[in-house]
């Protein structure tokens, strides 16, 4: 199921958010849903902003695409989160999606779940609230350069976090390395990187397009972060059931979190 790398300018003219955001998030039949990621990702973020108490004043959501769910914890956690991706069309419906427009994906079971989670009694409009205000904004950003969010230059994060991103903006490992020590200066010492992927994919389908994915493993996983200067406090992974036609549109048969904390500069 192997394709052709498919850069940055592809994702910036081609990709489509709704017709990901149906392919992998419906509540019926999204492919992360029925494989169980979304559920497993809500919980590690729980946990790790939550009950392990990760927390301070900045978080970079780093290639955050057209998804909200992944700053539902850490907006609790953090008093201001910045989104950065690297397509237009990607941050544009990031923002809209934080103001509910009409036309954006539905997150509104998502959200319940997580305030359910979080059994503090928080209801779904004031947790969008919460995180309209601790969102402030957006950026461009470009993890295969050494400064991805140049010319913007930001303070130092107590955490960095991407979800779902890096194995589709690297072409081969070499490259996932790099990328791992150019968002590393983006973090202070003793500040926190949070990472989800899917473990040993070739490519996926998103609005009728193939996309290529880097095939990454744990093994590989492990040693890249801690070579860049990471200790790892918490990883996990989780298997998929095989299902023919959900491997046909993502052919992943793993999922993993990690949550690591940098101890030296690479």
């Amino acid at each position: 199921m192997s394709t052709d790398f498919t850069g940055k300018e592809i994702y910036q003219d081609e990709f489509d958010p709704n017709g990901y955001l149906n392919t992998y998030y419906d509540l019926k039949n999204g492919v992360l849903v029925k494989d169980g990621f979304l559920k497993f990702a809500l919980r590690k973020l729980f946990e790790t902003f939550i009950v392990r108490g990760i927390k301070g004043d900045l978080l970079i959501d780093i290639g955050h695409g057209p998804t909200i769910y992944q700053d539902l914890s850490a907006c609790e956690s953090f008093k201001e989160i910045i989104g950065a991706d690297y397509t237009d069309r990607q941050r544009d419906y990031y923002k809209r999606s934080l103001r509910n427009e009409p036309g954006t994906f539905d997150w509104t079971e998502v959200i319940k779940s997580v305030c359910e989670m979080e059994g503090k009694g928080t209801t779904v409009e004031e947790k969008r609230e919460k995180l309209r205000k601790t969102v402030t904004k957006t950026i461009k950003c470009d993890v295969t350069k050494s400064r991805p969010m140049d010319p913007i230059v930001l303070p130092k994060a107590d955490c960095v976090m991407t979800l779902g991103c890096l194995e589709c903006a690297c072409k081969d490992l070499d490259t996932y390395r790099n990328v791992l020590k150019n968002i590393s200066p983006l973090l202070k010492i003793g500040g926190h990187l949070v990472i989800t992927e899917i473990l040993n994919c070739t490519s996926y389908l998103s609005g009728g397009k193939k996309f290529s994915c880097l095939t990454l493993t744990e093994d590989f996983m492990r040693k890249a972060i801690v070579e860049t200067g990471f200790e790892i406090i918490d990883l996990e992974v989780v298997p998929r059931e095989y299902d023919k036609e959900q491997f046909d549109i993502c052919d992943h048969d793993s999922s993993l979190f990690v949550a690591a904390r940098k101890v030296k500069e690479p």
